[in-house]
């Protein structure tokens, strides 16, 4: 199959294909994740990431400098015991004859990186010949929804689909309804592109705290995949999910600590005990690789068109980075004042 490296044909009986890539909370992709090592599923394909990523840098491990591996995109499969047994009976009906619930293998594709948006059709293309070739029946997206809401509250899924008919059946489910918006990257963009190609998607997206969005969230993540295997009648172990929970809560909770005793001693909370804060915030987080390339491609053009400013400023207002970065965003107009001048 031009494009993708297939090193197996498995036989799927009704196959799913879930996608994700890293997004605000890390949400979808620690979905995937966690559903590629409880399931004990096979890789079977990849995506070769020399036509969509480029080289940024190096890192360094115990002292020691190298290039980094480029991100991968892979294809993994899990064939459901449930459509096992409807293979040897050769239908969909139970042994009383009765109509049962079509059961579905999975198809999981998982990419530790966005693409350059520029190439994201492209890329998005190369999954759409693998879910064509297994003949996938339904394509699925992970993503976060910020809200208003405590780190401790119990997270909502909202569901976007890519028709009526699903719309109507997850309204029948209690399922919440995303009726208006955008869900931005990949996560979105393949479904939209999957419609296109006449396939049938919804996104589930789990809820997290506006303050916690550089924050892995495995309360959204744990959130999705009940509504997942839900969906599709199977049942995975989720303790896991349960005790990762438990850790991010402590540490959340002992940062919030730390700025309550700051505001309620003797003394306001100054500037120096905010950053430290933020500091030690941004130890537990990380930003998307998308989001840093964004932000990166961002100062580029402001260098050449000032109109850009605006717009990096409230990429980096954000995802509360704008401190860490002011200094460069202030250099970009005192350089061209000197060349003014």
């Amino acid at each position: 199959m031009d494009g993708v490296k297939i090193s197996k044909w498995p036989r799927l009986k009704n196959p799913w294909l879930i996608v994700v890539w890293p997004g605000m909370g890390d949400v979808a992709y620690k979905a995937a994740a966690y559903l590629v090592e409880k399931l004990k599923t096979e890789e079977f394909a990849s995506i070769p990431p020399e036509e969509f990523f480029y080289l940024v840098g190096s890192v360094i491990h115990d002292g020691v400098l190298s290039i980094p591996e480029l991100p991968c995109g892979k294809f993994y499969y899990w064939k459901n015991p449930a459509a096992k047994s409807i293979r040897r009976r050769g239908g969909s009906a139970n042994h009383c004859g009765e109509y049962t619930k079509p059961a579905h293998d999975l198809i999981i594709f998982i990419s530790n990186a966005q693409p350059d948006l520029a190439k994201a059709e492209e890329y998005s293309k190369r999954i759409i010949k693998v879910a064509k070739g297994f003949k996938v029946e339904m394509i699925v997206s992970f993503a976060s929804m910020p809200q208003p809401i405590d780190h401790t509250q119990e997270p909502r899924v909202w569901a976007a689909t890519t028709c009526l008919e699903l719309k109507d059946n997850f309204k029948k489910q209690n399922l919440n309804i995303l009726s208006s918006g955008q869900i931005s990257g990949m996560n979105g963009l393949i479904l939209g592109i999957a419609k296109r190609d006449g396939f049938k998607g919804f996104c589930l997206l789990g809820e997290i705290p506006f303050y916690t969005i550089q924050i892995e969230n495995p309360r959204a993540t744990l959130a999705v995949l009940r509504v997942l295997t839900k969906l599709l009648n199977i049942q995975i172990d989720f303790t896991g999910l349960s005790e990762q929970i438990h850790t991010i809560d402590t540490e959340i909770n002992k940062l919030l600590d730390y700025l309550k005793i700051g505001v309620e001693g003797p003394d306001p909370i100054g500037e120096e005990e905010i950053e430290k804060i933020k500091k030690i915030l941004s130890q537990l987080t990380k930003l998307p690789v998308s989001v840093k390339d964004k932000i990166e491609k961002l100062f580029e053009m402001v260098k050449t068109d000032t109109s850009k400013a605006a717009e990096l400023k409230n990429e980096l207002d954000r995802w509360n980075v704008y401190k860490e970065h002011e200094d460069r965003f202030l250099d970009l107009f005192r350089k061209k004042n000197k060349k003014e001048n």
